[in-house]
């Protein structure tokens, strides 16, 4: 703690000291639906930094010292020189963010919480349209169809975003902002190709695996009505290691051998805007395919997806402050599980079909001089064809939100609002409040104190999972005269459809100020209660008087029947309350795996973060974020623990010819309790990650090359126990934009 506040300190005193200098960027306006507020810098005097304008919060433009939430935001320039070739490391710097990456295409965020195998609590838009697969509840990150090149900004909301954005925003939202055909206007090809080491000290020693991408981009300006784009691109990268030997738990279980799979990621975006010419309304088409195959990790564990295709198209309406938005995703795939097989000893099949529509609406209304209301809603159907969910075939949804923006008087404002969702799976509404009191002792600082509820509900896999899989036990762990032979028991795994939704209630204080026009300071402390958390456990167990198939058969010789059935009571883990163990339903040999609502859980923690220009060249960020160990009412042993520690430390510089950007990391350990039983759990190590890129400006710009590294120190990094590990990876980019 006293080296970050060191670190905070010495930053702060950089960038009240150093000189203001001319860029020459134009300053942020403040939105149209809100009144102006004076600005306290000479018009005469551009500035070096430009506070980011936000719309995820409140769904208007506002920026970022006066929106109701807490939000972050990775600039285009930032997206540019980032050493990324997934959007996890792009995210990896934001506070509060948890990211696991469990294979060379999965990974999953998580806001203020521990980032489990399917992380199903956070929120992902592409330009509002959401991204969110609700048959299973997550986002596969890697089906987001847009090149890096195209994008404007990615927008980060910390914390419960239900109020305004509905379910699953129940940690954050995460909305990815790309550029219009106006502002591209030009051609861009980049081409990137590299290699990455696969020598780790307690994984898979294999050759030097590679990757490859490809992305171009051609957007015109036809004139001063139409404009369109086209984009395509495509990512390969090798497997990468497995570990090997035994989870560190105590159990003697051993990583399970499956053949680890790579990833190829093809990708197809057309948009066309229509700007009406005297400035009345815009309409956007958009459409887009993009693909992906390789490994994801899951509660029952690894599949391997083939195939996996997502298909989308969208339309846009915007007229003044009104927005009508109509998209479709439509989604398919196959998969086969890699640790879980079936009663007929063959990897467990996965097909999957999901056809999703919805209609939005919004609109945002001044009244007076002193009050901004925003209102709108949506309506969205799914239908489903999932062969491990047979009995579940569609869901509707419906919602509404009103929000109202009070400017009190010159100091303090009171953003108040509640949005209402009813969901076929549900039985009751679903009613998500909003409350944020500002303090602004100056235009550029702000103090928010707020509260926020908000939910997920159920996915379909939750409410109708229908499967059967095929689990083994070491026998030797029951007598050593059965040592090196296995024992296969079926465990059924099944939905629930009395399942409530998810809720949260969230309590924060924070402080979000720019300093001298050079530097945003953030700070935040925060308190949430979870109720009813959805989690895959253990339901039944296998008991002396009902064993599994063949249990007897086995055992007996050389035990007596009456040994062998009577190990079924005793075999451990066994339940951790003697007083229950006559109607325990955990521990000993699990016979069904089902989902539950448990308890409470509370989270709580604090964030620190400054983010700014020292000068016209060199931009410095720097931020901590603590999260204290959650604290269940129940048994903490179905509970994954986040790193309670994360650090974050970097720089981008751009001048004359020359680019580039280091950036540190340093993630705590961690605990991981969300793969089947508890053979499957562990820790990881703490670990940190260093990346950077230096990059050279030819043909007046038109021509950049870098090269780029992540994990430059080549540590062992594995961000969960049952992922893989990941290693240096060095990468060579060229860009053209022609």
């Amino acid at each position: 703690m006293k080296a970050c506040s060191f670190i905070f300190g010495a930053l702060s005193l950089l960038w009240l000291a150093a000189p203001v200098q001319a860029q020459g960027a134009p300053t942020s306006q403040p939105p149209a639906t809100t009144p102006a507020e004076p600005s306290p810098q000479d018009p005469d005097t551009p500035p070096i930094y430009t506070e980011a304008v936000v719309v995820t919060a409140s769904k208007v433009e506002q920026q970022i010292v006066n929106a109701p939430a807490t939000v972050s935001v990775v600039s285009s320039d930032t997206i540019q020189s980032s050493p990324i070739n997934n959007y996890a490391e792009l995210l990896r710097e934001v506070p509060g963010v948890n990211i696991t990456q469990t294979s060379a295409r999965d990974y999953n965020i998580t806001m203020r919480g521990a980032t489990s195998t399917l992380a199903t609590s956070q929120l992902a838009l592409l330009d509002g349209r959401s991204l969110y697969l609700d048959f299973f509840g997550f986002i596969a990150w890697d089906l987001v169809p847009v090149n890096a090149f195209e994008l404007r900004q990615v927008e980060v909301i910390r914390g419960p975003a239900s109020a305004v954005w509905g379910a699953n925003a129940m940690s954050g939202v995460i909305n990815f902002i790309s550029k219009t055909p106006r502002e591209l206007n030009s051609n861009n090809l980049t081409i990137s190709a590299g290699a990455f080491n696969r020598e780790p000290s307690n994984g898979q020693n294999l050759d030097t695996g590679g990757l490859y991408s490809m992305n171009l981009t051609h957007a015109r300006a036809v004139n001063d009505r139409w404009a369109y784009k086209v984009s395509a691109g495509y990512y390969t990268s090798d497997a990468f290691s497995r570990p090997v030997g035994l989870i560190p738990n105590q159990t003697g279980t051993s990583y399970p051998a499956f053949s680890n799979q790579g990833t190829s990621q093809p990708k197809l975006l057309g948009r066309l805007d229509y700007d009406d010419p005297d400035g009345r309304y815009k309409l956007v088409f958009e459409g887009g395919y993009s693909a992906t195959d390789g490994i994801i990790h899951t509660g029952i564990g690894p599949f391997d997806m083939t195939g996996v295709g997502l298909g989308y198209g969208t339309m846009r309406y915007t007229r003044g402050a009104f927005r009508f938005n109509v998209f479709t995703n439509i989604l398919d795939g196959d998969a086969n599980g890699l640790l879980a097989v079936g009663l007929d000893g063959r990897p467990i099949p996965f097909k999957f079909n999901t056809k999703t529509y919805d209609v939005e609406l919004g609109h945002a209304k001044t009244i007076g001089t002193r009050q901004v209301i925003t209102y709108g809603g949506n309506l969205r159907r799914n239908n489903f064809d999932l062969s491990i969910a047979p009995l579940g075939n569609s869901r509707t949804e419906v919602g509404g939100y009103v929000q109202d923006e009070i400017f009190i008087n010159d100091q303090f404002r009171w953003n108040i609002g509640v949005r209402v969702d009813k969901f076929a799976n549900i039985d009751n509404v679903v009613a998500s409040p909003r409350t944020a009191l500002i303090y602004k002792p100056l235009p550029d600082h702000a103090i928010r104190l707020s509260y926020n509820r908000a939910f997920r509900a159920p996915s379909l896999i939750n409410n109708y999972l229908q499967t059967s899989i095929v689990n083994q036990l070491d026998l030797g762990l029951i007598n050593p005269a059965f040592a090196g032979r296995t024992y296969n028991f079926p465990v059924a795994a099944v939905g629930n459809q009395d399942l409530v939704q998810e809720n949260t209630n969230a309590f924060e204080l924070a402080y979000t100020g720019v300093i001298n026009n050079r530097a945003t300071v953030s700070a935040a402390v925060y308190w949430t209660r979870n109720t009813d958390e959805i989690f895959f456990t253990q339901t039944n167990r296998y008991r002396a008087t009902a064993p599994p198939p063949g249990w007897v058969s086995t055992l007996v010789p050389p035990l007596p029947l009456q040994q062998a059935l009577g190990v079924l009571e005793v075999l451990p883990p066994n339940c951790t309350l003697p007083e229950n163990a006559a109607n325990c339903t955990t521990g000993g040999l699990p016979s069904e795996f089902s989902y539950r609502n448990l308890g409470k859980v509370i989270n709580k923690g604090f964030e620190l973060g400054i983010d700014g220009a020292v000068n016209e060249a060199l931009n410095i960020f720097a931020n901590y974020s603590f999260q204290a160990e959650p604290d269940p009412d129940f048994d903490i042993s179905e509970v994954n623990m986040p790193p309670q520690n994360r650090v974050n430390l970097g720089f981008n510089f751009s001048r004359s010819r020359y680019l580039g950007n280091m950036s540190y990391s340093w993630v705590d350990e961690a605990e991981w309790r969300d793969v089947l039983d508890a053979r499957y759990h562990g820790p990881t190590k703490a670990y940190s990650q260093v990346n950077g890129a230096f990059g050279v400006k030819w043909a007046a710009d038109r021509l950049v090359t870098t090269v780029k590294a992540i994990n430059l120190l080549n540590e062992d990094v594995q961000s969960h126990v049952f992922g893989d590990i990941l290693k240096r990876q060095i990468i060579g980019e060229l860009r053209v934009t022609f």
